[in-house]
């Protein structure tokens, strides 16, 4: 019977990656989902879930050891090998008292700064010898996928050892110039925080941290950029501005004034993306680009980080981008809709002044 389930699953993740599809959902009394360049299409064909049909397809994926986990937690991250066409994160939760699965596909091979859209002054990080550097955006904006083109790249020009800490390990790298080791939070650690604080004994020079969850998470992570590593990372947050005030917040009033001087010492710079939906069809970042200079690292001191978007609109000169400008480009090039640009600027009226 778990082989049937599984033979199940693996033709629903055939379709996902047949249709060019990003994601797979299952949920009981719904047919199987999937979601093709940002909407999502029910396969009619498929008939509906039963509670039963989920909860076994996903026992049928986890891996060994973990069932058990998943029962107490009622929630459950691993990612999943589909054949030799890629890998998928998956999500397993509870919804109602039945099971629900969610998975998201990992193309193999990590794609470039071209290939993704992306600017090609993200290659001055690349050369970091240390610092922060973040990635930011809402859930499903591409920002692993961006983090992952960052530190191939820097595999490709630098030999380091990189040491990458996911929950759970999207991206395969293979070894080119740099020797690269990837901990899973619960397999190869038990926490973020742990594999963090082992990676300072580990004679690192490029630290990747999947996701900052937590104030000990995010205070190691300072602390490793203020310590000679170039550390990597990201966070759910809208953009430059609200990442470090978020930074900040985590930490109790008594130690934010610190954290403040930590931060504008250490911090490279914040990407913060979007994926639109592109006329051609498929999806195409548009992005804001914070570098910290003199000017933004006064702000940070200070704690005047409403004033950092006005510094990124006129720091172009710079290499700064800002987010309303970066649609604006899109639109006039035609790969983006007036409508959809609009719907995702920071400052409606600041992006009609762009265009």
């Amino acid at each position: 019977m778990a082989t049937a389930y599984l033979s199940r699953i693996e033709a629903l993740l055939d379709i996902v990656v047949n249709e060019k599809g990003s994601d797979l959902h299952l949920t009981a009394g719904f047919e199987p989902t999937i979601r093709v360049s940002s909407s999502l299409v029910p396969l009619v064909q498929q008939g509906k879930q039963s509670a039963e049909d989920t909860e076994e397809m996903l026992k049928a994926i986890v891996p060994d050891g973990r069932w058990d986990q998943f029962l107490k937690e009622q929630t459950i991250d691993f990612s999943y090998a589909h054949k030799d066409k890629g890998r998928f994160r998956v999500n397993g939760y509870i919804v109602q008292g039945t099971v629900a699965v969610a998975m998201r596909l990992i193309p193999h091979g990590v794609r470039t700064f071209t290939d993704l859209g992306l600017p090609s002054v993200l290659e001055v990080f690349c050369q970091r010898q240390q610092g922060f550097f973040l990635v930011v955006g809402p859930v499903g904006q591409g920002k692993s996928t961006t983090l992952a083109a960052i530190v191939d790249r820097i595999n490709e020009t630098r030999a380091e050892h990189i040491v990458t800490i996911e929950d759970p390990i999207e991206y395969i790298f293979d070894q080119k110039k740099s020797l690269i080791h990837q901990r899973e939070v619960y397999v190869d650690a038990p926490s973020f925080h742990s594999a963090l604080q082992s990676a300072f004994r580990e004679d690192v020079n490029v630290i990747m941290v999947g996701e900052m969850r937590d104030l000990d998470t995010i205070s190691a992570a300072v602390t490793a950029a203020e310590t000679g590593h170039l550390v990597l990372a990201t966070l759910h947050t809208n953009n430059a501005a609200q990442t470090i005030d978020r930074i900040i917040d985590m930490f109790p009033s008594t130690q934010q004034d610190q954290v403040r001087v930590q931060l504008a010492g250490s911090l490279a710079g914040i990407f913060s993306q979007r994926l639109v939906p592109r006329i051609a069809g498929g999806l195409i970042p548009a992005y804001e680009l914070l570098i910290n200079n003199n000017a933004i690292a006064n702000l940070i001191r200070e704690g005047r980080t409403h004033e950092i978007g006005t510094v990124i609109q006129t720091s172009s000169q710079e290499g700064m981008i800002d987010m309303d400008r970066s649609l604006a480009e899109l639109v006039r090039k035609g790969e983006i809709t007036v409508e959809d640009a609009y719907e995702r600027a920071f400052d409606q009226k600041t992006f009609e002044r762009y265009l």
